[in-house]
């Protein structure tokens, strides 16, 4: 007789049958769980425990599963079961995490799995056809129907809900994911039905849309979905909040008042003073909204109507530091988009853009535009000695200049270029920004360069220069650095696993904490944010193009490049070198962003070689593993199926190295990768003038009158130019949310259950793993007090610790949770 299992549970539920199986031969007998309530309960936030007595035999093997029978009329979350005194065994841990629906639900009792790791052919024999049947389960039976919030499907679909040509042709959307025009990755599929293309006729290319009231029911699988306990709850309402109630009363908020900017004080007035809300506005808001979710959309005073944001940490320490070209430099090292500086390898720069389509795309920077401030020096001198660097977005914004130009948005490609200084720190040349020729594409652009200036209409043209760069920055950060190379890329991974991979599989226990979410928040994303006519769309310069063009980019994607070292080696930030502790050694030896996120990355590194070893002891455990080999070949074949499996964007997976290399870079990039560039939205762009996200003016022109208006009024100009106030507020409010950590987050180097896994070899590696990145915390704030590092915090005094590994709850600006949440 077992003296004591307990059951956890998240919220009240009904009678629960639970079996133990031990062998084909030997089920243990049904017990219930005692003192069971089953009178109808609302669902709290805390947790319950439960006794359940189970008959035992002593010589039964170690339990490895448990079936489970919810006979209540609602589901309940088991959180883990374990096992007191179980004869010959001790006790005996359940890691279970999942939400149990009643029994009608289901075809097949649901099945719970003993935290033991088995390979597909080291499995128990009596655990191996439950093993199968629930990877089948997962997969689905493929029919062709809606997904309810019971099944737990796991399959893929195209991004094709994305537009609602049923509201209105303008808000139709190409579908990306299945052609070559549109390449993407995979998202999961929910099963709506197809839209229509006329006449009631419905459209099997696009899938129809919920309505916004709906928006937090799109289906994905229930145990990805967000805790009852979890902030990101409040962040998925905070979402439908910002579109359903906060905008309308924004933009009435503009019309009654102004829809510009005058001055900065206006625009510090947002976090210092406040801005006055009319009259009833936040009795109105209330009304629809919880006072606590208004607070951390605007944070309002109930007595005098006035609201104001947070402040950003790039105005806390210096109003006007973000205005220094040191500042606008740095940012390209230890700012939100860290990723995208490069090595400028040829002057002048080249194009890869089609000559035959776009003309000569090469750049008009010559050397008398820079060579005055090359401290005495010639530009092969600079370019030989690897001191010259480009911000580009020039080739891959070019071709969509003349349809977003079109619009309000006014905007041009652009190209930064940037000298290597003694000190270490960069110091902008430069800036061109072009336009399509007016006579058409193939006669090339009209481009335009400008210098460094500090004084008169010259300096405030230079302001407006790094402006539209910034703009063009803010947008490739939002559409590809962050969403694409993130959060799209890393949901393919989530569904193939789930499909493939059994929860006794040590890969998918290696990997399950970096799944946590993704799925949820992407498709809260696809309903709120990157739709036709969403969020994104309203507030960065591409508008109806956004996702478009983040499709166009992924053509450029190449997975085994995500790995950190590849990518700076691809960028010339850095050169490989054998005797350099992480094998490359960086051209700029305060990047921040690389230097931490070297260590961050030889950590996960080590710890994933640690593991995979105890599992994998050669190379043909790996190529004969079945499970292994099927999610690989379905992640490449389907999942980025618009990416053939060649050398060329995969690497094939027959070594036990290759298998570490892909967990590493997998592990990286839906960690410590996105923490980089999704947690320092709110204190580098909360501050809108620092990080643009729309420019609605071209460049005034010398002898017009916009250029007189400079003259007499630079900073109305400037605000004029870039974002304006609705889109701001609106812009503001999404990106705290979004650069918030939950109560109950979970970070790099942690676990939620300590008892993941029975394997005592891989628990030592993990805590060699966790005691690394204490270490690696300790260094940050070390180089980040030493002053010879100017990058590290700039002229702003706006320290690096967007890769620091642990964080408070809240906006802090640090943190890397395990995965791609936010």
């Amino acid at each position: 007789m077992i003296s004591l299992a307990t059951l956890f549970a998240e919220n009240n539920g009904g009678e629960k049958l639970i079996e133990e199986r031990s062998s084909t031969e030997n089920i243990g007998t049904p017990a219930k769980l005692e003192d069971w309530n089953t009178t109808i309960a609302s669902l709290t936030t805390g947790e319950s425990s439960y006794k359940v007595t189970f008959k035992w035999d002593e010589d039964m093997e170690a339990p490895g599963a448990f079936l489970v029978q919810n006979k209540h009329h609602s589901e309940f979350y088991l959180k883990t079961l374990t096992l007191d005194d179980v004869p010959g065994h001790g006790k005996v841990h359940f890691v279970c995490n999942s939400w149990v629906y009643p029994t009608k639900r289901y075809t097949k009792d649901r099945v719970f799995f003993t935290n033991k790791a088995y390979l597909p052919d080291e499995t128990p024999e009596f655990l191996r056809s439950y093993r199968q049947e629930e990877l089948e389960i997962l997969r689905g039976d493929e029919t062709d129907r809606m997904l309810e919030e019971w099944d737990r499907v796991y399959d893929y679909a195209f991004y094709n809900d994305l537009g609602d040509p049923d509201k209105d042709v303008d808000d139709a959307r190409p579908v990306l994911g299945g052609s070559s025009e549109y390449p993407y990755p995979r998202r999961g599929r929910t099963g709506r039905l197809p839209t229509k293309s006329g006449n009631d006729v419905l459209d099997p290319n696009t899938e129809s849309r919920l309505p916004l009231v709906m928006s937090l029911n799109i289906y994905v699988p229930r145990d990805e979905r967000f805790g009852h306990l979890k902030l990101s709850d409040f962040l998925a309402y905070g979402l439908k909040s910002i579109v359903q109630f906060l905008v309308p009363e924004l933009k009435a908020l503009s019309d009654s008042t102004f829809d510009e900017f005058d001055s900065f004080e206006d625009v510090y007035k947002i976090y210092e003073g406040g801005f006055k809300l009319p009259q009833g506005f936040v009795e109105r808001i209330t009304k629809k909204i919880h006072l606590e979710m208004l607070k951390i959309l605007l944070e309002t005073d109930n007595n005098t109507g006035v609201a104001r944001y947070p402040k950003p940490q790039i105005i806390q320490k210096d109003k006007y530091a973000w205005k220094e070209d040191a500042e606008f430099a740095r940012e390209m090292l230890a700012g939100v988009n860290p990723v995208k500086i490069s090595l400028l390898k040829e002057f002048p720069p080249t194009s890869k853009l089609d000559v035959q389509v776009y003309g000569n795309q090469n750049s008009s920077i010559q050397r008398h535009h820079i060579e005055q401030n090359l401290n005495g020096l010639k530009v092969e001198e600079v370019l030989k000695a690897n001191r010259l660097f480009i911000l580009d977005h020039h080739d891959s914004l070019m071709p969509y200049l003349r349809r977003i130009n079109e619009g309000v948005n006014k905007i041009y490609a652009s190209r930064t270029l940037l000298l290597l200084q003694e000190d270490g720190t960069l110091m902008p040349l430069a800036i061109e920004l072009s336009l399509p020729h007016p006579e058409g594409d193939n006669f090339g652009p009209t481009s335009n360069v400008y210098t460094p200036a500090q004084e008169g209409v010259e300096g405030s043209v230079w302001l407006l220069a790094k402006a539209y760069v910034a703009v063009n920055d803010s947008g490739i950060h939002q559409l590809i650095s962050h969403w694409l190379n993130t959060h799209a890329v890393v949901e393919p991974f989530v569904i193939a696993a789930n499909r493939q991979l059994s929860v006794l599989h040590p890969i998918y226990k290696l990997l399950y904490p970096h799944f946590r979410d993704t799925m949820n928040i992407n498709a809260f994303a696809r309903q709120i944010l990157i739709n036709g006519g969403g969020i994104l769309e309203k507030t960065v310069f591409p508008g109806k193009y956004s996702m478009e063009l983040s499709s166009v980019l992924y053509k450029d994607w190449v997975f085994h490049e995500q790995a950190l070292p590849a990518d700076l080696v691809k960028r010339g930030m850095a050169v490989e070198d054998s005797n350099s502790h992480h094998g490359i050694r960086l051209l700029i030896e305060d990047y921040p962003y690389a230097v931490d996120g070297l260590e961050i990355w030889s950590a996960i590194k080590a710890w994933v070689e640690d593991y995979c070893k105890f599992y994998y002891t050669n190379d043909d455990m790996v190529q004969n593993d079945v499970e292994l080999q099927s999610w690989w070949k379905e992640l490449r074949d389907v999942g980025h199926g618009d990416k053939k499996p060649t050398e060329l964007w995969w690497s094939e997976m027959y070594s036990c190295q290759a298998l570490i290399d892909i967990c590493t870079t997998f592990i990286w990039v839906a960690s410590a990768l996105h923490a980089a560039v999704n947690y320092g939205q709110y204190p580098y762009a909360g501050f809108l003038p620092n990080r643009p996200t729309l420019s609605r003016r071209f460049m005034p022109e010398p002898n017009t009158p916009e250029y007189d208006e400079l003259e007499q009024n630079p900073d109305k100009v400037f605000l004029k130019t870039i974002t304006p106030q609705l889109q701001t507020l609106l812009g503001i409010a999404l990106i705290e949310l979004l650069s918030r950590h939950p109560s109950d987050e979970v970070y790099l180097g942690q676990r939620e259950c300590p008892e993941w896994t029975l394997d005592a070899e891989p628990l030592k590696a993990f805590e060699k793993f966790g005691n690394k990145l204490k270490e690696i915390e300790e260094r940050i704030k070390k180089m980040n007090s030493d002053k010879r590092m100017k990058n590290r915090d700039g002229p702003a005094n706006v320290p690096y610790t967007l890769l620091y590994p642990t964080s408070d709850e809240g906006l802090t600006g640090k943190g890397i949770p395990n995965s791609t949440a936010m």
